[in-house]
Parts: C-alpha cells; sequence; structure tokens
C-alpha cells in the first residue's frame, strides 16, 4: 500500500454547508493523521479529471471570489438542466430536420449562455483552487478513500481510470436509507443513489461504514446484488463518528430567543436534526401534544435546518397554539447556539424512523444531556443501556416518559448518562485510517468494539 488519499471534494466546493455528511467530513479531515503505520494520509478531492492534494479545506477570506465560485456553480446546474431539457425535447421529435435545427440551436444557445461565462469563471477560480490545494500524481497502490457524498459528483470515470492504473478504491456508507425507505427522498435524490449504489457496488474493494448496524446492511445487500461469492471477495468495516462541535466558537453569540427560551425554569426536551419526514417530528408533536393535555410545562425545541417534504409539518408548528408558549423552532442555529442548546436542555429526543448513526445523540450524550430514542438497532448500538427508548408506534409511550421524567425527577435509562464515554474526532478520525489500512494490508484484525463507550 502506497498512500491513503482520503476525498472531500464536496465539502471543499461547499464549505458553507453544516448538515450531517459535511460535519463529518471537516471533522475528519482536519484530525486526519499525517500516518498510519507507516501509510501517509492525504486529503484530496478530484476536479476536472484531475487530482488534488488539499492543502487548505476552509475557503480563503476573498468574498468576492467566493460569490463568484457560488454563481459558477449554479450556472453549471442550469447548464445541466438546459442539456436535460434538450435531450427531453430531442427525444420527441421525429424529423431529422427538427432535430438538427433544435441542435444547432442548443449548442449556440448553450455556448453563448453557459459556455463562455464558465470557462471564465473556471479560469478565474483556478487562481483561487491553486491557494487551496496542490496537483497530486497518483501511483499505484495508493487507495482513494470516497469519505464524502460522491453520488452529487461527476468523477467516476475518472476513478475507474485510477482504478485500472492500480488504485484501490474505499467507499465510506453512511446508510442505505434511500434505497430501504426511498419513500422519504425525492425521487431524483432516489435514482441518483441508486445508480451511485450500483457503480459503488462494481467498483469498491472495501466498505467502511459509520456503525456495524450499517456495515452489516451493506454486506446484506452486496449479498442480495451480486452474491456470496462476489461479496466474499470484499472487505467490510466500520468507524465510529466524534461529538465536537467544531464551529463552536466564543466569538460568535448565542442566538437571543434561544437564550430566552433557557432563562425560565421549566424544562426543555431538545429536538436536532433537519426537518424531514424520516426524522418523525410528527409523532413528536403528537407525543407532547398527549403530555401537555395531561398537564405537563415541559417545552419542546426543534432546531434544524429546513429540509424537504415538511410543508405540512412546518404549517403544523406555525399553526399550533403552542408555538412560543411550550413549543419553539430554530432554523438556522449556528454551532455556539447549538452548544448552548445542549448545555442547558433537559433531555434529547430522537423519534427517527431510520439512521445510520444519529450524530445529536452522542453530541447531546457527551455533554451528559440524556437522550430519549427510537428503538432502532442503531440507537442500541450507540446508546446502550444509557438511553431511554420508546415505542415508534404509540405517541403515548413517549409521553409517559416524558411526564414520568418530569415527576420524579428520574431518568428512565438502566445507567446514568454521568457514566457514557464516546470518542471525539481525532480519534474517529484515526479509526478510519487505522481499520482501512488494516483491512487492505489483510494484517491479523484484532476484535472490533461494538461500542466505543464499552471497555
Amino acid at each position: 500500500m502506497s498512500r491513503m488519499l482520503v476525498e472531500c471534494t464536496h465539502v471543499f466546493k461547499h464549505p458553507g454547508i453544516n448538515s450531517g455528511i459535511q460535519r463529518v467530513v471537516r471533522n475528519v479531515i482536519n484530525q486526519l493523521p499525517p500516518s498510519v503505520d507507516g501509510v501517509e494520509c492525504l486529503p484530496v478531492i478530484l476536479l476536472n479529471g484531475q487530482l488534488y492534494r488539499v492543502t487548505r479545506l476552509a475557503p480563503l477570506d476573498t468574498p468576492g471570489f467566493n460569490a463568484l465560485a457560488t454563481f459558477g456553480e449554479r450556472l453549471q446546474r442550469l447548464a445541466h438542466r438546459f442539456w436535460q431539457w434538450h435531450q427531453r425535447v430531442d427525444a420527441d421529435r421525429t424529423s431529422k430536420l427538427a432535430r438538427r435545427l433544435l441542435y444547432v440551436g442548443y449548442r449556440l444557445t448553450a455556448f453563448a449562455a453557459f459556455g463562455l461565462p464558465l470557462r471564465l469563471i473556471n479560469q478565474i477560480n483556478r487562481t483561487q483552487l491553486l491557494k487551496r490545494c496542490s496537483p497530486l500524481q497518483h501511483r499505484p497502490g495508493d487507495q482513494l478513500v470516497l469519505l464524502d457524498s460522491s453520488w452529487h459528483s461527476d468523477f467516476f470515470a475518472h476513478i475507474e481510470q485510477l482504478k485500472r492504473d492500480g488504485v484501490g478504491m474505499i467507499a465510506v456508507i453512511y446508510d442505505l436509507i434511500p434505497l430501504t425507505h426511498p419513500q422519504f427522498y425525492d425521487t431524483r435524490l432516489v435514482e441518483v443513489f441508486s445508480e451511485w449504489f450500483d457503480w459503488i457496488t462494481r467498483t469498491a474493494d472495501g466498505y467502511m461504514a459509520i456503525s456495524a448496524t450499517v456495515r452489516d446492511q451493506v454486506r446484506d445487500e452486496l449479498q442480495r446484488r451480486i452474491g456470496v461469492e462476489q461479496t466474499n471477495k470484499r472487505w467490510f468495516d466500520f468507524f465510529h463518528l466524534g461529538s465536537e462541535l467544531d464551529l463552536h466558537s466564543i466569538e460568535t453569540t448565542v442566538d437571543p430567543r434561544l437564550k430566552s427560551l433557557f432563562a425560565t425554569p421549566e424544562p426543555v426536551f431538545l429536538m436536532v436534526s433537519t426537518i424531514e419526514p424520516r426524522k418523525n417530528h410528527a409523532y413528536l408533536l403528537d407525543a407532547f401534544e398527549r403530555a401537555w393535555a395531561g398537564g405537563s410545562t415541559a417545552r419542546l425545541c426543534i432546531a434544524g435546518r429546513v429540509g424537504w417534504k415538511c410543508e405540512a409539518l412546518l404549517a403544523r408548528v406555525r399553526n399550533h397554539p403552542e408555538l412560543n408558549q411550550r413549543l419553539f423552532m430554530f432554523n438556522d442555529l449556528n454551532d455556539t447556539s447549538l452548544e448552548h442548546a445542549y448545555s442547558h436542555a433537559t433531555a434529547l429526543v430522537f423519534p427517527s424512523f431510520v439512521e445510520g448513526f444519529g450524530l445529536p445523540l452522542v453530541e447531546a450524550m457527551q455533554r451528559g444531556l440524556p437522550a430519549m430514542g427510537s428503538d432502532i438497532a442503531i440507537f442500541r448500538e450507540i446508546g446502550g443501556e444509557f438511553m431511554a427508548y420508546f415505542d415508534l408506534q404509540d405517541p403515548q409511550n413517549l409521553a409517559d416518559l416524558i411526564t414520568g421524567f418530569q415527576r420524579t425527577g428520574q431518568f428512565p435509562a438502566a445507567r446514568d448518562v454521568a457514566d457514557w464515554q464516546w470518542i471525539g474526532w481525532r480519534e474517529a478520525s484515526l479509526q478510519l485510517a487505522e481499520r482501512s489500512v488494516r483491512n487492505v494490508l489483510q494484517a491479523p484484525a484484532a476484535p472490533a468494539r461494538q461500542h466505543a463507550h464499552c471497555p
């Protein structure tokens, strides 16, 4: 094995996004060890058929250039949509002359509206690009770790060429939810993810999941798709995620509304996640409405950016009689405000239908905040006996946990969260590197701990 090249293209291009996968990528890259067992570890990106070594993940403080890069990305997306429109219209034409005229018109319009501006923008951006990374020549024996959300990317052909040149490929899998629960996503995302996973199935030599639960799901899915014999030619492992909020800063302030929420004595139950159907906010509201009907003074604080397929949920919150009384919602909290919420809340509530990990759980529990979560396998893997679990078929089950905790002051978990321990991002990044290298080199493997908090 020559070097381990850890890919972070999407986060490099979109540094302002701070949701789950982006947070993982940023922290793993920032904490990446220089080497593991003599194997050099390098952060890399793939752009325009070229491999680059990343020297600076964060963007330079050049607002003009950053705005131009953002404009260029939007223009690129528009150009792609214009091409898709042309393909659809072209398919409906039967006359050769009509198709030829359409093609000429498309090419002239695309060149004037997109081609020339994009060439100019790319040339300008290249001067900034080379201040954050430098060209890197691959070598036979290198291992490319696809850490980022590569289903968004257009570098599949480039990676296939790297494979032909002797570079190995490791796929980091966050979850298989678009395959197993497509009802939670837009059709196009499901199609893109499915196409990506087909490609990953054919191309990857090994798979690093973010939990033992997902690792086992990935192995089962490959066995279903390509059979046991071919699956056994690949390797499967996992690493766990860290818990620090890396963008927390004393220079940024806590949202005043959030601060006032925690300034009063009534308990506050915190939910942290993107607002989307899979996170099951409707169940959460059902449970708290039952608790409130029973006289509970507990408050519910929903924190998370607005996602997709959530119009009905948002309307329910905005028209709720308890809004800004016992129900609060924040859609743009920075890490400093989120740190404040974790530090002052009474408990975390997390009613997701399905997860690949559940990052807010470890963020909360590592700070001593007890957590109540859905009774699903991944939460059992992470929380063990330190969490309280509720039945997603019965909102009254969660309502009873809330009122019982408020009445007795005794959190309904078998073990105290004060005794719970978890890894940080430095250890998470090291786990990824060490286990990847170990599997590639096929060294004798020590049994992996199923829980980061177990001795």
